[in-house]
Parts: C-alpha cells; structure tokens; sequence
C-alpha cells in the first residue's frame, strides 16, 4: 500500500515557493521521493495507518511492535490461531503464557494500526526543503542535468574553473548519516524493518 507524501504542493508553496501549474506533477513525484527517503531513514511509516505484519514470537510474554507509535491492535493470531488475553503496552504485547509453546518460535500475525495522525511540521518542512532543492537544480539546469547532485568546492571566474567534491551523493534527495541516525532514533527505527502488508 503505498502511503501519500509527508508533504504537499500547498506546504511547498506555504513556504515561499511558486509552483508553476506544469510543474505540479513532477514536483508531486520530488514529494513522493523525498517522502521515502525520509520514512526509510526513520525505519517507520511515520504516517498513521494500518499494517498487517508477521512477527517470531518468543517464550517470554513480551513482543516488540515495529512501525511506533502503536495506536491500537485489531486482531493477533499464532501460527493461524487467534490469540486472546493479550495487552497492549508502550508498542508491545503482553501475553500471560508467552508467544510460543513447546520451545519453538511462533508467527505471530498482527494487524495494527500504527504511525503518527499528523506529520510533524518539522518533518513537512524536511521534506519540503528536500523536494525544492531537487526543483532548484532542475530549474537552473532544464536539460535533466540540474538533478545530479553538485558538490561545488572552489569555483573561479577568470579562465573558469570549477572543482566538486565527492560526497558520494548521487541526488539532493539522499539525506546525510547525521540525519538518518536522528531520524531512526526519533522513530525508534534500527537496523531492521519488519515487511508491512
């Protein structure tokens, strides 16, 4: 299921920037990228919404929910049975008689409904900031090039000269470690995101 972007054209525009009327469309698709890339980065969907997931269940009472903040579970099964009893508590289940019996891990399918209801506006605001940087640079360059990202380190006027960088960066829309690492620790996303369905 694909999630709408954390930010809109009227958020770009509610900043400053004019949006003309043929640029809707490919500044929609900026939006959508950015969006990813953010979401990636914080390891979560961010955006509330409802996800069907499959977790191993362990012996102990406890299973950690991914995706938080939780706001509610509807429905939890252990391999293909229903589960009742269990609680929800701080983006975890509860259940008195743990997760699994007889010494092996269980699937446990849980469907929840999980993320924020509002985007937080300093995340519209990255997004934004993401999405006019790449239509900044398409707009200098109209041939396609200005979406390569540039890492200008000197430039000189007489005989022209020019040196980049190299950040390894191949677009504006790649975020810097420094972000990821707060934007996972934020969302309490990690090395690893469980598959929503």
């Amino acid at each position: 299921m694909a999630l709408d972007p954390l930010a809109t054209v009227a958020d770009l525009e509610a900043r400053g920037l004019a949006i003309a009327p043929e640029e809707v469309a490919l500044v929609g698709v900026f939006l959508e990228e950015a969006s990813a890339a953010v979401r990636e980065a914080a390891g979560v969907p961010i955006s509330q919404t409802t996800s069907t997931l499959v977790l191993e269940g362990a012996a102990g009472p406890w299973l950690t929910l991914p995706g938080p903040p939780i706001q509610s579970v509807s429905a939890v099964e252990a391999d293909g049975q229903p589960v009742t009893g269990w609680r929800l508590r701080s983006n975890r289940l509860w259940l008195a008689g743990g997760w699994s019996t007889g010494g092996e891990p269980s699937e446990v399918t849980v469907t929840q409904t999980h993320g924020l209801p509002a985007v937080p506006a300093d995340l519209v605001g990255l997004v934004c900031r993401i999405a006019a940087a790449v239509l900044v640079h398409l707009r200098a360059q109209p041939d396609g090039e200005g979406l390569a990202a540039k890492d200008i380190r000197s430039e000189r006027i007489g005989d022209y000269a020019v040196t980049y960088g190299d950040s390894g960066r191949i677009t504006e829309i790649e975020l810097p470690q420094y972000l990821r690492e707060q934007l996972a620790a934020r969302f309490g996303g990690g090395t690893s995101m469980v598959r929503f369905r």
